[in-house]
């Protein structure tokens, strides 16, 4: 055999030992099913969800997997997701908390108008701070993992443009949740709840004059073939907000190694809210760029008109309160805004 075949083949040989470990390593030990209503290109999954996958798979040497299952893939309706976690059907969700009516009446707060206005990052972190002592009741059964808000609800329009309260009067909006009902009938319009991706049909058959959701959502849904008109508050101002939460099943997350349970929390606490939050910031820009460039109209409230709306919207924030006497709505209003303000 010659001398450079024999180096060869040895070299191959001392190197197989420090292979085989590599590839050990890169076994993943836990395999992770998460579950999610958006599709496999929303800006949602690919610029979040699997990133933050990767994250967690990269510190914790490959021995954590997550396969993404987007699109209700795994069967059942948005509403079902959070029940699939606490029954164990998944491993991981994330969805809107509002697909779950009166399940998290405690985050609820954080999408009042007013309360929520336009910093995502600070509402993000205000609820990590608040969630042991005012949020943690409503999440028996999981293990949430994080909270977060989009941009905030801007107002689509069909066919008409609307710059003060007077505008929305005897409209149908699309709300996604209980809170977007209170909102949109302060407006004098009638809420229609619906799942985001029922929306293009709505408003191309009239079904719904317009809609209250994040600029994000336009590309994804190509609003701007259904709409003519975007419209937004000073400053980015919206007029309330959605929470969303990635929350695991109870038992798996108990089962996890230590160890394990550190890697994913570390990568769900103020850096990733943060980074979270600048997603989301710039979904948002990258929407309403579709929509201008497409033709539609952008419309920023003055002060004086956006005031129209938030003045109508003070008696929203006093009934949540007297709905719920049973959480101290009072208390739970003032330290969101306080906490917000502090992050802010």
């Amino acid at each position: 055999m010659k001398r450079r075949d024999f180096l060869t083949i040895g070299a191959g040989a001392l190197a197989a030992p420090v292979f085989i470990r590599n590839a050990f390593a890169q076994t993943p030990e836990v395999t992770l099913k998460m579950h999610h209503f958006q599709g496999p290109k929303a800006p949602s999954q690919v610029r979040m969800m699997e990133p933050w996958a990767k994250k967690i798979a990269d510190d914790s040497n490959g021995r954590i997997k997550i396969d993404i299952y987007p699109s209700m893939s795994l069967g059942g309706s948005p509403g079902q997701l959070f029940r699939q976690a606490a029954d164990g059907i998944v491993d991981i969700i994330w969805v809107v908390n509002g697909y779950s009516p009166g399940l998290f009446p405690r985050t609820e707060v954080f999408e009042l108008p007013t309360i929520f206005t336009n910093n995502i990052a600070a509402t993000n972190l205000a609820m990590a701070d608040m969630f042991e002592e005012y949020i943690a009741p409503d999440f028996e059964g999981v293990k949430n993992l994080f909270l977060h808000v989009h941009g905030g609800q801007a107002i689509h329009m069909v066919s008409e443009p609307v710059h003060t309260i007077a505008d929305t009067k005897g409209k149908k909006l699309r709300v996604p949740g209980p809170t977007g009902n209170a909102v949109v009938a302060a407006m004098g319009a009638t809420p229609v709840t619906m799942p985001v991706p029922d929306l293009p049909q709505a408003l191309s058959t009239h079904a719904v004059d317009g809609a209250l959701i994040p600029w994000e959502i336009i590309p994804a849904l190509q609003l701007q073939d259904f709409t003519q008109y975007q419209i937004e508050g000073p400053d980015k101002n919206r007029f309330g907000t959605t929470t969303f939460q990635v929350s695991m099943n109870e038992g798996v997350w108990e089962d996890l190694p230590e160890d394990l349970q550190e890697v994913i929390s570390n990568n769900c606490g103020p850096d990733w809210l943060r980074q979270c939050a600048a997603v989301w910031r710039q979904n948002d820009e990258d929407g309403i760029k579709k929509a201008i460039d497409s033709g539609n109209e952008y419309i920023v409230l003055t002060e004086a008109e956006m005031k129209t709306f938030n003045d109508a919207f003070e008696p929203v924030i006093e009934q949540w309160i007297a709905d719920h006497p049973d959480l101290d709505g009072r208390a739970l209003v003032d330290t969101a805004r306080q906490t917000i303000a502090k992050y802010s």
